[in-house]
């Protein structure tokens, strides 16, 4: 069975049959950067989300507050803690949500342009891989100081709060680099399985609805009772934003944090290899037809 798209072309042909050039390394970099330079120049949409994530933070301190002050001993987290957490949540949206894909490369797929891209000298999962992780660090950049700024001089309980120690913040950004690239590891599956599917919307949906909940967006996962949290963390979900942000707030440490960076390392290998095998296997089933 092959997948069908129509472009513009004198004649017909299968994409695996297209001879091109070999793939240079260095044209990832530039698409990495073209696209990262690209995504600076969003300030205004930066702005208003800034805006809109100020208000969703301050909501969720405050319902957890409520929690907390019904039952304090049930809390997981100190409140300093949970702050720091869901404060970081908003900073670094664009790096985790895996909601956030890009549309373009949906249309590129269904309409047909990726035929255009099959002809370029370039590896398409890894300039799309280059492309998506610039689009998102772009982005999280321009969002997270100014509410990082703010989050740090608000008064108690809605202070966010400095990591404990130098190796503290270290352990931090290796994580939160390693949690943006099974981010992204994951949304590039997507991008491969709709070369299979007739519309990329459900796939889309049930890929952000279970990172929202497997990697604590929505609650959490100290708050899951430990025998559903110890299957939940075994996740790819989980070795998102549920790393980083634990680690910098003093929740994630020792053995844990450990067992938590091996499975971030494992997921990224895994995932990167599933995508590459399914970005091959629908360049092999590719058909361009002419028009």
């Amino acid at each position: 069975m092959r997948f069908e798209v129509a472009v513009m072309r004198f004649s017909d042909f299968s994409a695996a049959d297209v001879t091109r050039p070999h793939p240079n390394p260095q044209n990832n970099l530039a698409f990495f950067r073209l696209r990262f330079l690209t995504g600076l120049q969003y300030r205004a949409a930066a702005l208003a989300g800034v805006a809109t994530q100020f208000a969703w933070g301050f909501m969720e301190i405050k319902v957890f507050l409520a929690f907390h002050r019904t039952n304090p001993a049930a809390f997981p987290m100190t409140l300093g803690q949970l702050s720091s957490y869901l404060w970081l949540q908003q900073a670094f949206l664009a790096f985790f949500m895996a909601w956030l894909m890009e549309g373009e490369l949906f249309d590129c797929i269904g309409g047909g342009g990726v035929a255009y891209e099959l002809c370029r000298p370039i590896n398409l999962y890894d300039m799309w891989f280059a492309r998506s992780a610039a689009t998102r660090l772009s982005a999280g950049l321009l969002r997270c100081f100014p509410i990082l700024i703010v989050a740090a001089f608000l008064p108690e309980p809605y202070r966010m709060h400095a990591p404990a120690d130098p190796v503290t913040a270290l352990l931090f950004l290796l994580t939160m680099v390693l949690g943006l690239l099974v981010t992204v590891a994951v949304c590039m599956i997507v991008y491969m399985l709709t070369f299979f599917t007739i519309s990329p919307l459900g796939l889309r949906l049930l890929f952000s609805m279970a990172a929202e909940f497997f990697q604590g967006a929505v609650i959490p996962l100290p708050f899951f009772p430990r025998p559903i949290q110890a299957v939940m963390e075994l996740s790819p979900f989980a070795a998102m934003q549920n790393v980083p942000l634990r680690v910098y707030s003093g929740n994630l440490a020792g053995h844990a944090l450990l067992r938590a960076v091996a499975l971030q390392l494992f997921w990224i290998f895994a995932l990167v290899m599933l995508g590459k095998w399914l970005n091959a296997l629908a360049i092999k089933k590719t058909t361009v037809q002419g028009g």
